[in-house]
């Protein structure tokens, strides 16, 4: 397990961009028949992938969490943005296919991770945060029929924002979040941005009472997006390949604009689990 210390917003105005992406850029997430995981002191967020091939693969805590296994005082969101495949909690298998995630709650023990097809193998994202209460482990679906332990995401958790005018229209699908699947503090979703646009997150925000992690993805090889990141009056930019995720720091912006358009899975921890808890900025302020 890597892992990153907090940064201030005064040193970060000064840094390089080789600095910039040290500290904040997470690659090299999907490495086939391994578990590559970043614990950041920002909020002790932990972000990660699985992407098992041929072998299974065991999610254990590490010298780096003095815990007796992973979730002993953790909970966890997963996506899955690879092929078919399926996560075994304790002993109970879950089916998580493209596009599908899962909440698992504190103190699930044993967590391992399987792929279908070995040619098409799961990529299973990870956001990990501490965690203070036992809360239901359920398998989230965009689409679908609820079912015992599957949860469908509300229709009303799936919102439709901006305008091919600006650049900017897209689709946000909410998965773990309150009234929907419960957690301590992690709030975790997609979004999606349509063909022809390619501004996220615009006009951009702060919340002071969450940090953000990006994961950037469906990304050609020949595309790029531009992050741009630091506080509204001194802005910086990290060029995003497909599958990188970012850091945002409370204090940081956190938003993006693409050589085309692209999708990104969002989440968040800290203070509060409030969506629309964001101090918003004017594009005019932007410097």
């Amino acid at each position: 397990m890597e892992l990153r210390t907090a940064v201030s917003p005064r040193d970060v105005k000064h840094y390089t961009t080789d600095r910039l992406r040290e500290e904040f850029l997470i690659q090299n997430l999907f490495t086939p028949d391994e578990i590559k995981l970043v614990y950041s002191h920002i909020d002790r967020i932990i972000t990660g992938a699985a992407t098992p091939v041929k072998e299974e693969l065991k999610l254990t805590a590490g010298e780096e969490l003095r815990a007796a296994y992973f979730l002993e005082r953790r909970e966890m969101g997963v996506i899955n943005i690879g092929g078919a495949g399926k996560i075994t909690i304790d002993g109970k298998v879950y089916p998580v296919a493209y596009k599908e995630g899962m909440y698992i709650g504190m103190g699930a023990k044993d967590i391992s991770f399987t792929s279908d097809d070995a040619e098409n193998p799961a990529k299973f994202y990870l956001n990990s945060a501490p965690a203070h209460t036992a809360y239901p482990t359920v398998l989230i679906k965009p689409e679908g029929t609820p079912e015992e332990g599957v949860v469908i995401v509300k229709d009303e958790n799936k919102v439709e924002l901006g305008c091919l005018e600006q650049s900017n229209h897209r689709t946000i699908c909410k998965y773990i979040l309150p009234g929907q699947v419960e957690s301590c503090q992690l709030v975790m979703g997609m979004t999606k941005l349509e063909p022809g646009s390619v501004w996220n997150t615009m006009p951009c925000h702060t919340h002071d009472r969450r940090m953000e992690v990006y994961l950037y993805f469906d990304i050609p090889e020949d595309a790029f997006v531009m992050h741009y990141m630091g506080e509204p009056t001194e802005t910086r930019h990290i060029v995003m390949r497909n599958e990188e995720a970012v850091i945002s720091p409370s204090w940081s912006i956190h938003s993006g604009s693409g050589s085309q358009a692209y999708t990104f899975i969002w989440g968040m921890v800290g203070e509060n689990q409030d969506f629309d808890d964001m101090d918003g900025v004017s594009n005019k302020d932007i410097k």
